[in-house]
């Protein structure tokens, strides 16, 4: 495994914390709803042999700061994006994205695109149906009462996340959860921040990607529910200039059910850029 460094860094009003490793053509990844940059360690370590990748807590989430006038909208998390990537020295930078990571990244190629050199976007598209969005919603807010252990953080993560390796099970029970002043074991993302995070979800991404003007390649798991075969078809037909894959024995969670796969895919992408 690569070495990772982490640190916070100034991003605008905002401490966000993040790691990173290699060097070379930056690539940035944003995580999903309730993770962190963890999630993308197995990535990293392949990617970084070829390239700088920076992967952060985005606003709410992890280590990041989350103050309590903070909105949480999908310019907000975009303009985060963009002042970070404006801050280093490499750019222009390919974002890859998870879910409400690749809504970001989407986002940000669209309203940024000087900065932006191609986008992954890793099971987030529009024309998501509202019960996709009513199911995540339940989702997300469990596990906010505490567990009494370790122990029972991965029993709990093994029984939302059921198709993740147990190494992505340990990441997640090692980064995402602290310990409260009462002993408990407790999510470090924000509840609040979250559940305001969630609403942003359902804004309408269509005009987004259909006036996107850098590259980008969306992806889908090939078992996914979240992303269903007849919505990414739709999305296809919007755009069908876009490179589209499909990763198979996957489901919403591919960056942690395929990181190698991922990794090739990604890596594909930026040759076809010359970035």
């Amino acid at each position: 495994m690569c070495s990772i460094k982490s640190n916070i860094c100034s991003v605008g009003s905002l401490n966000l914390f993040k790691i990173e490793s290699g060097n070379g053509p930056l690539v940035l990844l944003l995580h999903g709803i309730t993770a962190n940059a963890y999630i993308w360690e197995a990535v990293i370590g392949e990617l970084a042999k070829n390239y700088r990748v920076v992967a952060i807590d985005q606003r709410g989430h992890g280590r990041s700061a989350r103050p309590r006038d903070a909105t949480y909208a999908a310019c907000d998390f975009a303009g985060d994006v963009a002042t970070l990537i404006s801050s280093l020295s490499e750019k222009p930078a390919v974002i890859v994205g998870h879910s409400l990571g690749a809504r970001n990244a989407l986002v940000a190629g669209r309203l940024y695109p000087e900065l932006v050199a191609g986008v992954v976007a890793i099971e987030f598209t529009p024309f998501i149906d509202s019960a996709s969005f009513d199911t995540l919603d339940k989702r997300v807010v469990t596990g906010w009462e505490g567990f009494i252990s370790i122990e029972s953080v991965r029993d709990h993560l093994r029984a939302k996340y059921k198709y993740l390796p147990d190494e992505a099970i340990e990441r997640r029970a090692k980064h995402g959860f602290t310990v409260n002043g009462e002993g408990a074991f407790v999510p470090l993302a924000d509840r609040n921040a979250i559940v305001l995070t969630c609403n942003g979800l359902r804004e309408d991404l269509e005009p987004i990607v259909r006036d996107l003007d850098v590259p980008a390649l969306l992806i889908r798991g090939s078992q996914s529910k979240f992303i269903s075969q007849e919505v990414f078809e739709k999305t296809r037909r919007l755009r069908p200039d876009l490179a589209t894959l499909v990763v198979a024995n996957t489901d919403h969670y591919v960056p942690e059910e395929a990181p190698q796969t991922l990794a090739r895919s990604i890596e594909t992408f930026i040759g076809n850029l010359k970035v």
